[in-house]
């Protein structure tokens, strides 16, 4: 198929195998790779205080007999003001993980619905020999200036990664680390070819239809 290209500051079309990566998108598959990595970001660390843990005396506040009131064991009850919190939440873990052969096929989804929706660029970054905001806000702008970007590079450049940083909704991976949620929520993927060939290997279509 024919894909976006980069190089120099031009722009144009690139013939590009896209067969390993199926073509189609097991959108369930998708879904709940993504709520899985929100679940992983999530600090789980949200606390409330129960009865037992509030400030306050554990005195009777009044006789429990012949007031005319309810009656009242300490001014901690949940039904005081200041009191504790009945079932509140409590520090937890939300982490889980799915089964590596379902967060590669969710990747796989995940790229072929960015090819099928022309939201790939294969792209030449050239060679960042120190960090420069300039020369990368110069690719994003030669690439129509982007909402969101993900540039995906074969292996670590910290030179680059300094030079897109600051950018908002800018984000750099490698192809080793990418996953399903950084091509869902990048916008426009720029990719170098080794790093989609790379892909290509990494969650591509085996021979018989396997995943």
């Amino acid at each position: 198929m024919q894909v976006k290209s980069y190089k120099a500051g031009s722009c144009g079309q690139i013939d590009f195998d896209d067969s390993p990566f199926g073509g189609k998108v097991l959108y369930r598959t998708l879904k709940d790779a993504v709520v899985m990595h929100q679940a992983n970001q999530r600090q789980g660390t949200v606390k409330t205080k129960g009865r037992s843990e509030v400030a306050g005396t554990n005195k009777k506040p009044y006789r429990q007999k012949h007031t005319g009131r309810a009656r009242a064991g300490d001014r901690k009850s949940p039904i005081w003001r200041g009191g504790g919190t009945v079932f509140g939440p409590k520090p937890r873990d939300y982490s889980y993980h799915m089964p590596a052969k379902a967060r590669r096929v969710a990747l796989r989804s995940a790229l072929a619905g960015k090819l099928q929706d022309d939201e790939v660029v294969i792209a030449d970054l050239g060679e960042f020999t120190s960090p420069s905001a300039k020369s990368a806000r110069k690719v994003l702008q030669d690439l129509g200036s982007p909402r969101r970007a993900c540039i995906v590079i074969e292996k670590p450049d910290v030179n680059l990664w300094k030079s897109f940083r600051n950018f908002p909704r800018v984000n750099v991976r490698t192809a080793d680390e990418l996953c399903a949620y950084d091509v869902v929520n990048g916008g426009l993927i720029i990719a170098e070819r080794a790093a989609l060939e790379k892909l290509a290997q990494r969650v591509g279509v085996k021979q018989g239809g396997q995943a």
